[in-house]
């Protein structure tokens, strides 16, 4: 039995597009989640078929739910940066570019930026240029979040913090006509802009739910996930890995982002890496390393730098290729599949300490989210190789679930602010770290950090 008017929450991400519905007191009471194909066609090119993974994705991700009433709101979220084409009906004329994709370099051949937040990458506006010069015809270029707007609601908006992080394209006012001249669209080609939270529309028609403009996925899975307070460490498990430490502390660490968090005079030390879901999942099919068998001995792992696809916080090098060292023949299939999560692990354990050191802050838990908190062996390794226990959250899919708070704004049904979605957190299970491990990894991460280095190539 609900309590209360449902929401839903949908959240578009690299592999797949979720869905959940949730009461006012955040429990769930329907989900659904439709995948779709990461297409790579080329080394360097990280894609989406934006028809099927933004436009038809969450519309199907809505009527799986299979929700007997209407819910009173609906809110997207989606990764950041993206981008895509559009004509006039909405339909994509360009592959959906993702975050990462070597069609983001800057405009004189460079990297992109490695500023202290995502907003300074300039990611997005150098996937507009390519995308600009690709279908000069175009009648709008979308992030994702705006393809699944149109497609529920038909409104072409994008909310106010996934704008933010198109600067200097948007002055945190306005699309800037300046920025777009210089990449050859007008400020008409882009989305609508909506404050995060509002309501813009309705899904299905002038009676249907109210629809919230949608918001970064990041966000929506942090205000639900329990992360408050100093020192906690959020870290989402998905096709990314995103590790982000909680600091009363707004100054640089060098090569990582420090951002605002969503608790007053709180921020995040931290950002994205690509050794998350996409690499394991990779390094996992491609090497036959299945689960099962005896487990291995903590002294007989080998070490990966694991970058089949470069690498974004801290070597900002989309160039960087993996390595897998030190593997011999005693080395068996147990060893190799420990080796690949501990790869992650040890990303991770950099991350954290990287905080720790330039802010002087000690972790006291990592709040795990995202699909990877249901593979025990990688919440296992990321607790071995950070030496800090890991709480899984309740509800693996937080984005979602933080949409469909977000949705609840828009649609009257909170008095608060975003914040406020912190009474929806639910903790789930404690991971300890197994000191048996620890000599062992201590030795494997000063191997890791030889073999990935800190600077880019």
């Amino acid at each position: 039995m609900t309590s209360g008017p449902v929401t839903v929450g949908i959240d578009i991400g690299t592999s797949s597009v979720k869905a959940v519905a949730a009461d006012e007191d955040g429990t769930v009471v329907a989900q659904s989640r439709i995948p779709h194909a990461i297409g790579i066609p080329e080394p360097g090119h990280f894609e989406h078929d934006a028809a099927a993974a933004w436009r038809d994705g969450p519309r199907a991700a809505l009527d799986a739910l299979q929700l007997e009433d209407a819910p009173a709101g609906v809110s997207v979220s989606a990764m950041v940066p993206s981008v895509a084409a559009v004509d006039g009906a909405g339909n994509p004329l360009t592959p959906g570019l993702l975050y990462g994709d070597a069609r983001g370099v800057a405009a004189d051949g460079g990297e992109v930026g490695d500023g202290g937040n995502p907003a300074e990458t300039g990611e997005f506006v150098s996937f507009l240029r390519w995308a600009a010069r690709t279908a000069p015809d175009a009648l709008g270029f979308w992030p994702a979040t705006t393809m699944a707007n149109h497609a529920l609601a038909g409104e072409a908006v994008i909310d106010t913090t996934t704008a933010s992080v198109t600067y200097p394209l948007f002055d945190w006012r306005q699309w800037d006509p300046a920025v777009a001249s210089e990449l050859g669209i007008t400020v008409e080609q882009l989305p609508r802009i909506v404050p995060t939270g509002w309501a813009c529309g309705h899904v299905g028609g002038p009676d249907g739910p109210v629809l919230a403009p949608g918001c970064i996925d990041v966000l929506t899975d942090q205000i639900v996930s329990g992360a408050n307070a100093v020192g906690d460490v959020l870290v989402l498990m998905g096709t990314t890995l995103i590790v982000n430490t909680v600091t009363a502390r707004h100054d640089e660490v060098p090569r990582y982002w420090v951002m605002p968090f969503t608790e007053p005079g709180l921020f995040l030390a931290g950002g994205p890496s690509n050794a998350g879901g996409l690499f394991i999942n990779w390094a996992t099919r491609t090497l036959g390393a299945s689960g099962g068998g005896p487990a291995p001995h903590p002294d007989r792992i080998p070490v990966w730098a694991p970058y089949p696809r470069g690498e974004r916080v801290p070597l900002h090098d989309p160039h960087r290729t993996a390595v897998l060292a030190d593997l011999d023949l005693t080395h068996d299939t147990a060893a190799v599949r420990r080796s690949i999560f501990e790869a992650s692990g040890f990303v991770a354990r950099r991350m954290i300490e990287a905080a720790a050191s330039a802010h002087g802050v000690t972790p006291r838990r990592i709040v795990a989210t995202g699909g990877g908190t249901r593979v025990d062996e990688w919440v296992q390794a990321l607790a071995d190789c950070t030496g800090v226990p890991v709480q899984c959250t309740k509800v693996p899919e937080g984005a979602a679930l933080g949409s469909a708070y977000l949705a609840r704004l828009a649609a009257g049904l909170e008095a608060g602010q975003m914040t406020d979605a912190r009474r929806w957190a639910r903790p789930g299970r404690v991971i300890d770290p197994d000191p048996r491990w620890f000599e062992a990894l201590d030795r494997r991460y000063e191997r890791f950090l030889a073999l990935s280095g800190g600077e880019p190539t």
